[in-house]
């Protein structure tokens, strides 16, 4: 059976192999072992928060394949980004020269760096082993997030994923 739940300090390993596995441009999830422990150790501390404001938590689940006992993917919830650091995004844009008498049209793509995003949860880390990519898995782990922000409201996300 395939279950989604909150990482915790012992799935280092499997998490440390799912960063190599992502390979280099996943910003997300570094193969370094001082970012990744303290990913771990900051989703296991907001998970024992008790939460009325979204903050500078950060929520990091796995998921795990219950017959062999491997986690076979990983995703993740920063409750508010760019409250304590700046949180700076791309916006790809077009900008369109045109001419009728000149008969001129070009479209011109943009890529504009910002940074307005700031106190927006965000969704992130998603990876799911290739072997794993069957029966609907990667959907599954992708939508479970939004199923856990919808229900959330007014409610701890501690009292949602209990331990």
């Amino acid at each position: 059976m395939i279950i989604i739940r909150p990482i915790n300090h012992s799935d280092y390993e499997s998490l440390y192999q799912i960063a190599i596995d992502s390979g280099i441009g996943f910003t997300s999830l570094p193969v370094n072992q001082e970012i990744l422990r303290s990913k771990i150790a900051r989703s296991e501390s907001s998970f024992s928060e008790s939460v009325s404001k979204a903050g500078d938590q950060g929520y990091l689940f796995v998921m795990e394949d219950t017959d062999t006992g491997e986690i076979v993917g990983t995703s993740g919830i920063e409750a508010a980004v760019g409250l304590n650091s700046p949180f700076y995004h791309y916006h790809l844009g077009k900008v369109v020269h045109s001419s009728i008498e000149l008969k001129v049209h070009n479209t011109v793509e943009t890529l504009t760096l910002c940074n307005d995003n700031t106190g927006f949860s965000e969704i992130c880390t998603l990876f799911l082993k290739e072997k794993a990519r069957i029966n609907g898995n990667g959907r599954f782990l992708s939508r479970f997030r939004f199923c856990l922000l919808r229900n959330i409201s007014n409610a701890s996300v501690t009292r949602l994923l209990p331990r």
